[in-house]
C-alpha cells in the first residue's frame, strides 16, 4: 500500500483504519528509522486531523498542537501521544465535546496518551510553573484549527524561554544532574536506560532547549546521528518487546540486534555506547558554556559601571608553549601552529589536566584538523606529555574524552579503537574497557609515590587491558600490543619489556594470593621467576591496585589487599640481592673537565648550554630515550649552598629541569699548582623552558653569581612571580613521599624523594638539605612526566654516611617542608 492510500484509510474518523494502517507501517519493514518515524508521525496526524473535524460545524477558535517527541515528528512504535488542545476560552462546552471525541478514540486504540486543554495564557502559566510543561511546548507543532492561535503560542512560549533563560537554564541543568544521578551513565551501563540515562534522548532534548535559548548551542559534529542511533534502538525495543520500554534490558539485547541487522548484543551496546558518549560530550560543552555565558553577563554590568563601558578583554595566561588559559579554559594560544607542532594536543591536554580546566572544544577541533601526526618512535617531549597527562588524577577523564571527541585518541594510539565504547559483560566491572582503562591510570596517579618509575605504571595502567579487543586470552594478547606501542611511543627495550611485562601479568598477584597457598615455596618462586626484578614486581603491586580499585567495590578488599601485600613482601624477599651502591661517576668530558679548571681559576661559576637537535636513535644500543630540552653544563667551585641558588636561578627563569645530576669533581695537581684537594661541583643537567624561548647563558651566569652571593632574593623573586601570575592546579597530587634508602651506599646515606614537579621544587629541597646542615656529595633527578624521582647522596660535614636517627630526621624534615604549601 502507498503512503496515499494509508493516508486515505486512516483519514475515517473511527479508530480501525488507523489501527490498520499504523500496523501495516510498523511490520512492512519497507521503511525504518527517521522515514518510518516521520510517516508513523503523518499517519497520525492524518487521523487526529480527521477526528478533530468529524463533528457538525468547524471548531472556532481551537487548534490541535503536538508536543514533545511526537510535537517533532519523532513517533516510535509505542511512544506516548502528547497533545495540547489550545482553545481561546469562548466556548467552553465546544472544547469539552471536542476533547472527548479526540481522546477517546486514542485510549479505544490502547496508545498511551498524555494531553491537556488549555487557554494561551494557561499554557504560559503553566509553562511558567512547571519546566518539563515548557519543555514539551517549546516543540509545539500546529496539527489542525486555528493556525494563527498555534503561531501565536509557538511565539509567546519561545519568547518566554528566552526571556526567562538566566533563570530557567540553571533549573534545567539540575533536572539534568539529579536524573543522571538516578539513572546513571548510559555509555557504561549494562542495561541502560535509553531515554532518562546521561547521554539518553532526554539529554539531546535538553540540548535543544539550549539551543533555543539562544544562550549557548551544542557542539553539532555527530549529534544528529548520535539521537538518531538512540532512536533507532528505542524503535526496535518498541517492535522486538510489543512494551513502551526504554530499558535495554539484557535478555532483549540479542533480539534487538537482530531487529536492527547488527551481528550481536555486543555491536549493539557498542553503537549505543557511542553515541551517548557523543551526546554526553555536547552536554557537557554546552553546560559549560552556558555558565560561561550567564557569569558574564553577571560580571558586566558592574565591569561597565568599574572602567565607563568599553568591550572587556578575556585574559590570557600562559600554561605551556603554545598553550594559555583563557576564561576558565584551555585555548591555543595566537602564536600556536599545530601544523609545525606535532607534541602540540599533548601538550594542550597536560597542560588542561594539570591545571584541572577543561580543553576548549574549538582548540581540539582545530587541532584534530590541523595537527601533524607524530613521528615514529615519538620524540620524548611527547611522551613525556602523555605521562604527565596520564598522572594527572581525576581531570585526566574530561580532558581524554574532550581528545576522543575528535578522534585524536585513536590517531595517537591506534590499537585504542578496539577496545573504545567496549561492554564488559561482568557484573564486578562498572566501566567498558576504555574507561576503565583511563580509572585505572586515575587510581594509579594516587600511587606514584610508591613506584621508582611512575611513568611506566601509568603507561601500564593505560595499556593493562589493551588486548581485550582481541579473540583469545587479553594478557597474552596484550602483551605483544603493549610492547609495540611502548616501542612506537619511544621507550627504550628495556622499558618496552617492562611494559610487556605488567600487561602480561596484570593479573598474577590477585589471583596468587587469593587462590594459592602463599606458605607454598613453589607459589612464591613461581611469581619471582614471572616478575624477574624487583623494580618490576613494585610497579606490578601498584597496578594491580590501581586495576581492581578501578573495576568496581566488589574488585578489592583490605582482605584482598593484606593478602597480595603479603605475597609481594615474601616475592621481594626471594628476589633481594646486593643492593647498589652509589653509581660509579663516569669519566668528564673534555668540555667538563675545561668548564671545571675555569671556574677554579676565577673563583665563580662557569656555565655553559648546548641544544641537541639529534635525537637518540630508538635502536641505539643503550635504549636510552632521547633527552629533553638543552644540556646546562655549570662548574661551581666546591662551596655550600650551591644546589638551591642553581634551582632558584632556573625556578626564576621558568626553566624547567628534566634531569640533574651533581658530583665532585676534584682537580689534579697540576692544575691548581697547591697543596691538597681542590674540588669543583660538577652540574650536567637537562632543562627546557615552561615557554617561550631559552635565556641567554650570560644572564644566567649573572643571576647565578648574585644567588651565590646572597644579593639575589630567590625565595622574594619566586612569592612575586607566584603571587601575580598563580599557578592552577587539578584535583590535589599525592603528597610527597621522602624516604631513607636501607643500605643502599656504604659511602653515603641516600635520600630518596618522590613528589609532584613544580617550579621550584630542587629550590626548595636544596634549601631544606641545606639548612639540616648535611652535605650533597652527588644527586640524581629525573622528572618522569608531571612526577619527579630524585635520589640524594648525603654525608655529614666530615664526608661520613649519616647516622640512621639523623637521617630518618632529615626525611621526615624534608617532607614536611614539600608537604607545606
Amino acid at each position: 500500500m502507498t503512503g496515499t492510500e494509508e493516508r486515505t484509510s486512516a483519514e475515517s474518523p473511527g479508530p480501525g483504519g488507523y489501527a490498520a494502517a499504523r500496523l501495516r507501517l510498523l511490520t512492512e519493514g519497507a521503511r525504518t528509522g527517521p522515514p518510518r518515524r516521520a510517516a508513523l508521525a503523518e499517519l497520525t496526524d492524518d487521523w487526529l486531523a480527521g477526528l478533530f473535524t468529524a463533528g457538525a460545524g468547524k471548531p472556532q477558535g481551537i487548534s490541535l498542537v503536538a508536543v514533545g517527541g511526537y510535537g517533532r515528528g519523532e513517533l516510535s512504535p509505542r511512544s506516548d501521544l502528547d497533545l495540547l488542545l489550545l482553545h481561546d476560552g469562548s466556548d467552553p462546552a465546544a472544547v469539552a465535546a471536542l476533547a472527548d471525541r479526540l481522546w477517546y478514540p486514542v485510549w479505544d486504540l490502547g496508545l498511551a496518551l498524555d494531553h491537556s486543554v488549555r487557554t494561551l495564557a494557561e499554557a504560559r502559566r503553566t509553562a511558567g510553573e512547571d519546566l518539563k510543561v515548557q519543555l514539551g511546548l517549546l516543540d509545539a507543532r500546529h496539527l489542525v484549527g486555528d493556525l494563527g492561535l498555534t503561531a501565536g503560542l509557538r511565539t509567546a512560549v519561545l519568547a518566554d524561554w528566552r526571556n526567562q533563560a538566566p533563570k530557567r537554564l540553571p533549573e534545567l541543568k539540575e533536572l539534568c544532574d539529579e536524573r543522571a544521578e538516578r539513572q546513571g551513565e548510559l555509555r557504561f551501563l549494562l542495561e541502560p536506560d535509553l531515554k532518562e540515562a546521561r547521554g539518553g534522548l532526554r539529554d539531546a532534548t535538553a540540548l535543544r532547549a539550549v539551543a533555543a535559548s539562544w544562550l549557548a548551542d551544542a557542539p553539532r559534529e555527530g549529534l544528529a546521528e548520535a539521537r538518531r542511533t538512540l532512536l533507532d534502538v528505542r524503535d526496535a525495543l518498541h517492535l522486538s518487546t510489543g512494551r513502551a520500554t526504554d530499558r535495554l534490558a539484557l535478555q532483549e539485547q540479542d533480539q534487538v540486534a537482530a531487529e536492527l541487522g547488527l551481528l550481536d548484543a555486543d555491536v549493539l551496546l557498542r553503537q549505543v555506547y557511542e553515541a551517548a558518549g557523543v551526546i554526553s560530550y555536547a552536554t557537557d560543552v554546552t553546560w559549560r558554556e552556558v555558565g560561561r555565558v550567564l557569569r558574564s553577563r553577571a560580571v558586566r554590568p558592574r565591569l561597565r559601571a568599574m572602567i565607563g563601558g568599553g568591550k572587556q578583554v578575556a585574559e590570557r595566561s600562559p600554561l605551556a608553549e603554545g598553550v594559555v588559559e583563557q576564561d576558565g579554559e584551555v585555548v591555543l594560544a595566537r602564536a600556536a601552529r599545530p601544523e609545525r607542532d606535532p607534541v602540540l594536543a599533548l601538550r594542550a591536554a597536560a597542560a588542561a589536566a594539570q591545571a584541572g580546566l577543561p580543553l576548549s572544544p574549538y582548540a581540539v577541533r582545530r587541532l584534530a584538523a590541523a595537527a601533524r601526526p607524530l613521528p615514529t618512535p615519538w620524540p620524548a617531549e611527547a611522551r613525556e606529555q602523555l605521562v604527565t597527562l596520564l598522572g594527572s588524577g581525576r581531570p585526566t577523564v574530561e580532558v581524554w574524552e574532550a581528545l576522543e571527541a575528535e578522534g585524536l585518541i585513536s590517531r595517537l594510539l591506534p590499537d585504542w579503537e578496539r577496545v573504545r565504547c567496549r561492554p564488559q559483560r561482568n557484573a564486578v566491572h562498572i566501566w567498558t574497557v576504555d574507561r576503565h582503562l583511563i580509572e585505572t591510570a586515575v587510581r594509579a596517579a594516587a600511587l606514584t609515590r610508591h613506584v621508582h618509575r611512575p611513568d611506566l605504571l601509568l603507561v601500564g595502567a593505560l595499556l593493562h587491558d589493551i588486548g581485550k579487543g582481541w579473540p583469545g586470552d587479553h594478557s597474552v594478547a596484550g602483551e605483544i600490543i603493549a610492547k609495540d606501542v611502548a616501542t612506537r611511543i619511544g621507550f627504550g627495550p628495556e622499558d618496552a619489556a617492562v611494559l610487556a611485562t605488567l600487561v602480561r601479568h596484570h593479573l598474577l598477584l590477585i589471583d596468587t594470593a587469593t587462590r594459592r597457598d602463599l606458605d607454598d615455596p613453589a607459589t612464591v618462586r613461581s611469581v619471582a621467576d614471572a616478575v624477574g626484578t624487583q623494580g618490576t614486581l613494585e610497579l606490578l603491586h601498584a597496578l594491580t591496585e590501581a586495576d581492581a580499585l578501578a573495576t568496581g567495590p566488589a574488585a578489592w578488599s583490605s582482605w584482598r589487599g593484606s593478602l597480595v601485600t603479603d605475597l609481594v613482601r615474601r616475592v621481594g624477599a626471594l628476589l633481594a640481592g646486593g643492593l647498589p651502591d652509589e653509581p660509579a661517576p663516569t669519566a668528564p668530558s673534555a668540555e667538563q673537565e675545561r668548564l671545571a679548571v675555569e671556574a677554579f681559576r676565577t673563583g665563580g661559576p662557569v656555565l655553559a648550554l648546548r641544544a641537541r637537535s639529534e635525537p637518540v636513535p630508538a635502536e641505539e644500543p643503550s635504549g636510552a630515550p632521547e633527552p629533553l630540552g638543552v644540556e646546562l653544563l655549570i662548574a661551581v667551585p666546591d662551596q655550600s649552598a650551591v644546589l638551591p641558588a642553581v634551582a632558584g636561578v632556573l625556578a626564576v627563569h621558568r626553566l624547567t629541569v628534566r634531569t640533574a645530576e651533581l658530583r665532585t669533581l676534584r682537580l689534579p695537581q697540576d692544575v691548581h699548582d697547591g697543596d691538597g684537594d681542590a674540588s669543583v661541583l660538577l652540574l650536567d643537567w637537562r632543562v627546557a623552558a615552561e615557554y617561550g624561548s631559552l635565556p641567554e647563558a650570560a644572564r644566567l651566569r649573572a643571576d647565578l653569581v648574585r644567588a651565590l652571593d646572597g644579593s639575589l632574593d630567590i625565595g622574594g623573586r619566586l612569592a612575586e612571580r607566584d603571587a601575580a601570575y598563580p599557578r592552577r592546579r587539578g584535583l590535589l597530587a599525592p603528597p610527597p613521599r621522602v624516604t631513607v634508602a636501607p643500605a643502599a651506599s656504604h659511602h653515603a646515606t641516600v635520600i630518596e624523594v618522590r613528589a609532584q614537579d613544580a617550579p621550584g621544587l630542587l629550590h626548595r629541597i636544596g634549601m631544606a638539605l641545606e639548612k639540616a646542615g648535611v652535605r650533597v656529595r652527588s644527586m640524581h633527578v629525573s622528572t618522569l612526566g608531571a612526577n619527579a624521582v630524585d635520589a640524594f647522596y648525603v654525608t655529614t660535614g666530615a664526608g661520613a654516611p649519616l647516622p640512621e636517627q639523623d637521617a630518618g630526621s632529615v626525611a621526615r624534615v624534608l617532607e614536611e617542608t614539600l608537604r607545606a604549601p
